[in-house]
């Protein structure tokens, strides 16, 4: 039994996600999590809400509310969509936690104790109607270089050049709108990560089997350009962890908060802290998972996250860790992701464009979303979601092949045998080659999960349900049940035992359909398929089950069509 810490990207606080967020780093991790705690191994998975930062101020202001009380609301919608989207994590924390501050604030000292922080005094530009440093995303004027009036003071998004908040011409709030700014000097901590970077360039190398999307771009940051840069850890703000050393105040600092992207990646630390504080137990039970002086050692640690997530979990994380010296767990796997976009666009949550969490489960239950998402996961390139693509897949993989499969075999028994697994003679050819069939799938399937190749293991999953169908198709109780009761009894006997099977098997993709199987065959036996044909004499005769409700109905092309419609402009 092997120890697996799995922590999935920290969704942020400023609203629903949609469901590129959601196939992008935790609907994956929750895959990989239920399937290592099926096969019998101890697993710690982590998520949280990341709450500090600029933006989370402004969506706090929009509403009306203190930005504490709005962090800690919209943190109970995401948990409960998280929850309904059948995601199973051990603790769903809050990065604006009391475990958060204190260990973002010891990993500060640390650094500084290890010559790995400085002061650095910058300009910055100050708004006197907001009465705050403006965050140069927060600046907005027009581009020197192509003219568009509503550039940012990072970036114009018309011709995509780097600017600072002093190219801009006419500056101007983004939060107020004001042109009352002035250029003001500011100090800051800034992360000399650039000490790090040979560090960090011999632990990249030593990662040979990480995906190439993660590496390619870990090595991008590092090499390109300049390389790697020391990064700016604080920011004049009201909402964040207040910069301290350890416990000591930090002279010169007061007022100021670490930068969201310093506390939040130590939220997976924090957020294990928090299990433990809301169970009972102490310090030992969450440290054995991250110090490798205290049995983290023998922990293998798996990051999920899109691909926009990777330079700061390859980089500014691990240089906060090692920058440390203290003996905490590196990651030792980052699964990482290509974007899902939407119908010809691009999901959009500034603009409400696509099919946010909420509004999914209005629509159809998560297991729906799950499968789809899943087997399109955009591992190697981006994918796209359709509505075309989505009700097809629905009706033909979850309705045609697996739901068809259970409703026929399970109303054939119970009017031609009752509800009881029939007893019948011993199997034939076409039943031992099915079981020869199904051996090395199930291999495979479980090779593809233990790699985390989603789609290819979502796409041995279907073939294992197909074969069973074919099987169903082929052997024809229904005909041979007029001249030979007892071979029919035989094929349906293999055939409930098949979906006892296929809820084990299918559990990490379909959990809430999975629970409906194994309790329409009226068992509590969810053991792994280690010995195929012991698997498929678990139910023996005589053992009774029921007939399930219709696990997957399918959409209709009306209801796509009303979908496609609703879907296709901003949300309101």
């Amino acid at each position: 039994m092997a120890r697996i810490l799995i922590t999935s990207a920290l969704p942020y606080i400023n609203g629903i996600k949609h469901l590129g967020n959601l196939v992008g780093s935790q609907l994956p991790a929750d895959l990989y999590a239920r399937y290592m705690r099926q096969r019998g191994h101890e697993v710690m998975f982590i998520c949280a809400t990341d709450e500090h930062g600029t933006p989370a101020e402004l969506a706090a202001a929009k509403t009306g509310e203190d930005v504490a009380e709005y962090c800690a609301r919209m943190h109970d919608v995401q948990a409960e969509l998280a929850e309904g989207f059948r995601l199973s994590f051990d603790h769903y924390g809050r990065s604006s936690s009391a475990r958060n501050h204190a260990l973002t604030q010891h990993f500060a000292g640390k650094l500084a104790e290890n010559g790995l922080i400085e002061e650095v005094s910058e300009k910055q530009v100050y708004s006197h109607a907001d009465g705050r440093f403006l965050p140069d995303r927060y600046i907005e004027g027009t581009c020197p270089n192509c003219g568009y009036d509503k550039a940012r003071g990072d970036q114009c998004e018309n011709c995509t050049k780097q600017l600072d908040p002093t190219d801009l011409i006419n500056p101007r709030s983004a939060i107020s709108g004001s042109t009352d700014l002035e250029v003001r000097e500011t100090k800051h901590l800034y992360l000399r990560q650039s000490l790090l970077k040979d560090e960090i360039d011999r632990w990249i190398d030593s990662q040979t089997d990480w995906p190439i999307l993660t590496t390619s771009i870990a090595r991008k940051w590092l090499h390109d350009g300049d390389g790697l840069q020391d990064r700016g850890i604080t920011r004049d703000l009201k909402w964040g962890v207040p910069v301290k050393k350890g416990d000591a105040d930090w002279p010169g600092m007061e007022g100021k908060v670490f930068y969201v992207w310093f506390d939040a990646p130590i939220e997976y630390i924090a957020a294990t802290a928090e299990w433990a504080d809301a169970n009972g137990k102490s310090d030992a039970d969450w440290e054995r998972w991250w110090r490798t002086d205290k049995g983290g050692n023998d922990v293998r640690y798996v990051q999920f996250m899109g691909k926009d997530n990777v330079p700061f979990h390859t980089l500014s994380f691990p240089a906060t860790i090692m920058g440390s010296r203290e003996p905490w767990k590196l990651v030792d796997y980052i699964k990482s992701f290509n974007y899902l976009n939407y119908d010809g666009g691009q999901f959009s949550t500034s603009q409400g464009r696509g099919v946010f969490m909420d509004q999914a489960l209005e629509i159809l239950p998560a297991d729906y979303w799950r499968w789809w998402l899943l087997s399109h996961a955009p591992e190697n390139s981006d994918s796209e979601f359709t509505w075309e693509n989505f009700q097809a897949s629905v009706n033909k993989d979850l309705a045609d092949v697996l739901g068809n499969f259970v409703s026929r075999v399970t109303k054939f028994c119970r009017s031609k045998f009752g509800e009881a697994v029939p007893a019948g003679g011993t199997f034939g050819p076409a039943e031992e080659a099915l079981i020869a069939d199904l051996t090395p799938r199930i291999r495979a399937y479980e090779a593809h999960m233990e790699a985390m190749e989603i789609r290819k293991a979502a796409g041995e999953l279907r073939a294992i349900w197909v074969a069973g169908n074919e099987y169903l198709q082929s052997a024809a109780p229904w005909s041979a049940f007029k001249t030979d009761p007892e071979t029919a009894a035989a094929q349906i006997r293999l055939a409930l035992n098949l979906i006892r099977l296929y809820a084990v098997l299918s559990r990490p993709f379909i959990p809430d359909a999975a629970a409906s199987m194994l309790a329409a065959m009226q068992t509590r036996d969810d053991s792994w398929p280690d010995d195929v044909p012991a698997a498929l004499a678990a139910l023996p005769s005589g053992h009774a089950f029921t007939v399930p409700d219709v696990l997957f109905r399918k959409i209709t092309d009306e209801e796509r069509e009303g979908w496609q419609e609703k879907f296709a402009g901003a949300r309101v």
